[in-house]
């Protein structure tokens, strides 16, 4: 199991609280969706619209609202790929699910 279930239930509670809230893309993150629009521009900052819990697999997932010039754009992203304000009121609760979660799925993949 790579999430603790009760910690990542409650994050997602206190995110969905605070829908809408600002988020930048990671530089893979905006890499990959340049490429899939077609080399378009897309902007480093955007605002988190929804949050989902993706199962312990996908974990938590943001819906992001990108303003490009092709207009307007929701996407789905999961959290580990966006970096937030570290003065936030969720920061430090994020920062430490992501860090969980990537040390965890480090540890799945050097098993198989």
């Amino acid at each position: 199991m790579i999430d603790d279930p009760a910690k990542t239930g409650h994050l997602l509670e206190r995110l969905k609280e605070c829908l809408p809230f600002p988020a930048t893309l990671s530089p893979p993150l905006a890499a990959m969706i340049r490429e899939q629009s077609g080399g378009h521009d897309v902007p480093p900052r955007c605002d988190i619209t929804r949050v989902y819990y993706a199962g312990d697999e996908g974990g938590i997932l943001c819906g992001l609202d990108l303003t490009m010039d092709t207009g307007k754009k929701t996407l789905f992203a999961s959290i580990t790929y966006l970096l937030f304000d570290h003065r936030m009121p969720l920061a430090r609760e994020i920062t430490a699910y992501q860090k969980h979660r990537a040390k965890r799925m480090r540890r799945q993949g050097t098993r198989s």
